[in-house]
């Protein structure tokens, strides 16, 4: 097998690919969109629903004679070539950062102490197994997915359709029955069915009955609506799904969660990446995790809109005119504070992400706007007044009252085991709240 590893947000030779270089004309210059289409697994799903796809949301890009890497982390696959993507905070040895927001945004276990994970493709097909509480649980916040299927029946009180030829095969001579199929409006259905046999599946693993553990209730509706049950009618299951995809708007979540089970119960027939064309895969946007998982630190102190879910939008004009999502505004509307997440370097923080958020800070009247990112060793704070003036009449001069502020926080590199690294880091969240929050109240002290 053919291995390499590479950093998210770096540029890297090309010939530094020669070694996958199968693997790499597949995936080089595509969108997330694209890769989507041709199979690959992308955590959040659906991101045809974003505004845009931009250049940060390729996987490998090229410039010149080096491919330029976004915000992705992940596996990727095709034959016997193999694409790791690693957090580029990751030390010598395991990826603790990249682990780290997993846990902290999904609850992923710690899938780096599997003894189970020998291999590259093992631990591919663990993700996979491991997002599978959060796409159940995120599916039946619409309830227990409903449709309409055909029973067949076969006694005296006929409500639907008389099927001929099944009535002269099972009531030849006529002893009072008649058979006749009707269609009803039912939970146990073909895709009920697939979930149920996903999560029989992953209650035969070593870690299963844990994993479903956190979605406890999820599991026993599922259970409960799938009386028709049966093991040997998996393939039939799968079979069914894989020609009825999910279709309807408002089921998207169960459209993703469909996708999910088949990639999982397919793995049991069909190995991970069989054949030398398919490109396999499961990728997680770091930009998303980094946004969550700052959410999850100063969720207290602001709104958080969600432009995935369409939660908290806001609107630029009167009239419901222009659509809006800032990461996050301050819940003081004395001291109004925009905060933008960006899992970006702090150089690479520059115009365009510079107008976005000066654009909120007039719509919502703040005089501070904030990029929490990731911070590298050797950085800190920088504070951007923003000028007064023209250069046309030569009176350029910074404002003392309108400041952006690229905010960090330190990722520890030098951790020995993931242990020491979430240690660490709860070190370092602290030190970050604090002193994010002390500068939200008075954002003009030095």
């Amino acid at each position: 097998m053919k291995l390499l590893r590479i950093k998210d947000n770096t540029q890297i030779k090309k010939n530094i690919f020669s070694g996958v270089g199968n693997l790499t004309g597949r995936i080089a210059d595509k969108t997330l969109g694209q890769l989507e289409r041709e199979g690959v697994f992308l955590f959040p799903a659906f991101v045809k629903d974003a505004e845009d796809l931009t250049e940060e949301q390729m996987i490998l890009q090229s410039v010149n004679d080096t491919f330029r890497t976004g915000n992705v982390m992940g596996f990727l696959g095709c034959g016997d070539e193999r694409l790791i993507i690693k957090s580029r905070f990751c030390g010598e040895g395991e990826d603790y950062f990249f682990q780290y927001l997993l846990d902290r945004v999904l609850n992923f276990p710690n899938i780096m102490d599997l003894a189970s994970d020998a291999n590259q493709d093992n631990r591919l097909f663990s993700f996979l197994l491991f997002l599978f509480p959060y796409y159940l649980k995120t599916a039946m916040r619409k309830g227990l997915f409903k449709k309409y299927i055909r029973h067949r029946y076969n006694d005296g009180h006929v409500k639907g359709t008389v099927d001929i030829e099944r009535h002269i095969q099972k009531n030849t001579p006529f002893i009072g029955n008649i058979a006749y199929s009707q269609r009803e409006f039912s939970y146990d259905n073909s895709l009920m069915e697939l979930v149920r046999h996903t999560v029989e599946f992953i209650k035969g693993k070593p870690y299963g009955n844990s994993l479903l553990l956190k979605v406890k209730d999820e599991v026993k509706l599922v259970i409960s609506a799938t009386p028709a049950y049966e093991i040997c009618d998996r393939k039939k299951i799968i079979d069914e799904n894989k020609k009825n995809a999910v279709r309807h708007a408002y089921f998207r979540e169960y459209l993703a969660l469909q996708r999910l089970c088949l990639l999982i119960l397919r793995r049991q027939k069909h190995q991970i990446g069989s054949g030398s064309r398919q490109i396999y895969g499961v990728l997680f946007d770091g930009a998303w995790l980094w946004e969550e998982y700052i959410s999850s630190l100063i969720g207290d102190h602001f709104y958080h809109p969600m432009n995935k879910s369409g939660e908290g939008a806001q609107r630029l004009f009167a009239g419901n005119v222009g659509l809006i999502y800032p990461d996050f505004i301050s819940r003081d509307p004395d001291r109004r504070v925009i905060a933008d997440a960006k899992y970006k370097p702090i150089d690479n923080i520059g115009n365009r992400d510079y107008l976005q958020v000066l654009a909120y800070m007039f719509r919502f009247d703040a005089k501070a706007g904030y990029y929490l990112y990731p911070e590298a060793a050797g950085e800190h704070d920088l504070k951007l007044w923003m000028n007064r003036g023209s250069t046309f009449e030569e009176d350029v001069a910074p404002r003392d009252d309108v400041v952006l502020i690229k905010h960090g926080l330190k990722i520890p590199t030098d951790a020995g085991s993931y242990r020491e690294f979430h240690s660490k880091m709860t070190e370092q969240e602290q030190q970050f709240i604090q002193a994010f929050i002390a500068l939200s109240h008075d954002p003009y002290r030095l």
